[in-house]
């Protein structure tokens, strides 16, 4: 399972890659990345950064989150936190428009643990399942998660236990997710 996470996110962003350099002749691009050190730069332009994707130089795990919560973590959900560093990608998975979070570099990935600390312990205190966030949405509330209990990948409303199944896998989501560049 962790094998296969890493290789369709591998794909995903081989895939969005490919339609940034198509449409536009250079690497992904982000103002928003723009002075924040990462080693997936190759180039700064007019207040933005081009990136690549580099290899996860960390160890492959989310302990500070598993110890913090004693938690078991999906498999899935660990894989794709911890496969590569990039920018976060857009995309679309079934019309619907989202963000595809990634960790930039070394330091971001604390603070990508941080936040999931939140996350869960918000999802604790509400007495609702565990979930982990891996991508945003248009609206500040609602985010895609991977149900830490069954795996399926879920659209859900921030502080409310309405949410609703997209895909069965992490794998699969992203097998289905199409690459969105802000040319799209």
């Amino acid at each position: 399972m962790i094998e296969q996470t890493t290789q369709v996110l591998n794909d995903f962003t081989r895939r969005y890659c490919e339609k940034w350099q198509q449409q536009t002749g250079h690497a992904p691009a982000s103002s928003d990345l723009y002075g924040i050190p990462s080693p997936c730069i190759v180039a700064t332009q007019n207040n933005e950064v081009w990136w690549l994707p580099q290899p996860f130089t960390l160890p492959k795990n989310l302990d500070a989150v598993k110890r913090a919560l004693d938690i078991q973590l999906q498999p899935a959900a660990v894989a794709f936190y911890t496969a590569q560093f990039a920018g976060d990608m857009g995309g679309t998975y079934e019309g619907k428009t989202l963000s595809l979070l990634q960790a930039w570099s070394e330091d971001d990935f604390t603070r990508v643990q941080e936040n999931l600390i939140g996350h869960l312990v918000m999802k604790r205190r509400l007495k609702h399942s565990p979930t982990l966030f891996i991508a945003t949405t248009g609206s500040e509330l609602e985010v895609v998660s991977v149900c830490n209990l069954s795996g399926e990948v879920i659209i859900e409303q921030l502080g409310t236990e309405k949410k609703q199944v997209i895909a069965p896998s992490l794998e699969s989501f992203l097998t289905s997710l199409q690459p969105l560049t802000p040319l799209d």
